[in-house]
């Protein structure tokens, strides 16, 4: 490959105004407050919740009065599970109310609940070795967080490999390394032809409680009531708002995150803060006077905690001009302290955006790692649209993540604030480029 570099006009043209638009954001207090607004207004945000609803009609009035371009909802056809009421219930070896959060998309009990003895196992192989235990009880999946990638298949596929080895429901150590008697839900599946088992989440402190009255001989019993269920499919949006291109309208970058979130807590950091982080750097760059020379695009996809929906709903509506998506950014990793962002994309596009990235040394973001992307991207990145993910300090995210506790309380207006900034400069440069970024 030819060396390729761009310092030369990153150096002359876009330090002024990326210095500036850094500044700008760091004395910024509008994002955060809005952002608090949301999640003060609106509560958790649940595909095919009118919270969500409301949220998105609330946005979409703001996003007009911000005088952005293009400001619509393009409506989405999404699934809608109810969680209903659930209890877990300790009888033996005393009488305790459980914290629970019953995992999406499972099927509830019958109405007088499920009674039975508890068997811990630590991975799907212990299962496996030990099934003729696991017959006729409640499984406990208690397994450590490592990270999530390898923790997370026991909430997904955990009820199915219960029910192979005769378990009459399935329980899972929440998907996370810290707990305050927070229990963490998110999404599961049935896998086809095994018997569908209810399927629920219990804090880290009683799952191991539950490990070591096993291991000591003793016995757990408990009764499990779950409501789960769904009902037919309704209608979302996901929200769109521009700063049209100034030479090329047809050319576009994207960047935003997820507005539905789980149906607890309040959904701040997963997702509402990288949806009004994205909001708010449209908002900065069109009020500072910048005009790229590519279209910026903000949207705000539905649906992506049980479905994903909203991701591909964009991909098929754009599909003609999918040619056209210079890059796509997301930001779903909460809006804790930025590093940078992971790329996906073309070797000459990574030796741009790395140049680019050096604008951003300032606040420290401005690292490029080697791959990025995100759910609700990646329908189009499969269609051959670059990617980059905003990366955070994740020290802490998965302390909150799904919980009651994801409340702006979590979060620091500076570091939001340096997420945006992150966003804004990394947007805008590709958006004013003469040349294009390659795939």
């Amino acid at each position: 490959m030819t060396a390729f570099s761009y310092s030369g006009e990153i150096d002359d043209v876009y330090q002024s105004s990326s210095e500036k638009i850094i500044q700008t954001c760091l004395n910024n207090d509008e994002g955060f407050e809005r952002l608090a607004e949301l999640c003060d207004t609106f509560g958790p945000r649940f595909t095919g919740s009118q919270n969500l609803e409301d949220a998105i009609d609330w946005l979409l009035e703001k996003m007009e009065k911000d005088g952005l371009s293009n400001v619509h909802g393009e409506k989405v056809r999404v699934p809608r599970w109810i969680r209903g009421n659930e209890s877990l219930e300790l009888i033996e070896p005393f009488a305790k109310d459980m914290h629970i959060l019953g995992l999406g998309g499972s099927i509830g009990t019958p109405k007088k609940g499920i009674r039975g003895d508890v068997f811990c196992v630590n991975s799907f192989e212990d299962l496996e070795a030990n099934a003729d235990q696991a017959k006729g009880k409640i499984v406990l999946f208690n397994v450590p967080f490592t990270t999530y990638g390898k923790t997370v298949q026991y909430r997904y596929g955990g009820a199915s490999a219960a029910a192979k080895a005769g378990a009459i429901a399935s329980l899972v150590r929440s998907i996370g390394p810290f707990s305050m008697n927070t229990p963490h839900t998110g999404g599961m599946y049935y896998e086809e032809g095994i018997k569908k088992i209810p399927h629920a989440a219990i804090t880290l402190e009683d799952a191991k409680m539950f490990q070591r009255i096993q291991d000591r001989g003793g016995k757990v019993t408990v009764k499990l009531k779950m409501d789960g269920h769904f009902i037919p499919d309704g209608w979302s949006r996901n929200v769109i708002g521009e700063l049209p291109g100034s030479e090329f309208p047809e050319e576009v970058v994207v960047m935003g995150g997820h507005i539905d979130s789980w149906d607890v807590g309040q959904g701040a950091m997963d997702d509402g803060g990288g949806c009004v982080a994205a909001w708010e750097a449209l908002r900065i760059i069109k009020e500072l006077g910048l005009k790229p020379k590519r279209t910026i695009r903000v949207v705000m996809w539905t649906n992506e905690e049980n479905g994903t929906r909203g991701g591909n709903a964009y991909r098929d509506n754009h599909m003609d001009n999918l040619k056209n998506h210079i890059l796509a950014i997301e930001s779903d990793g909460g809006v804790f302290s930025p590093e940078g962002f992971g790329f996906t994309g073309s070797d000459e596009a990574r030796v741009m955006v790395k140049e680019i990235a050096s604008l951003l040394e300032p606040i420290g973001s401005n690292f490029i790692g080697d791959s990025g992307g995100g759910a609700d991207i990646g329908p189009i990145m499969n269609e051959g649209v670059p990617g980059m993910g905003l990366k955070v300090d994740g020290s802490k995210y998965f302390w909150y993540h799904h919980t009651n506790a994801d409340a702006i309380d979590k979060l620091d207006k500076d570091e939001f604030n340096r997420c945006v900034a992150s966003m804004a400069v990394m947007a805008f440069v590709v958006a004013d480029l003469d040349k294009r970024l390659p795939r």
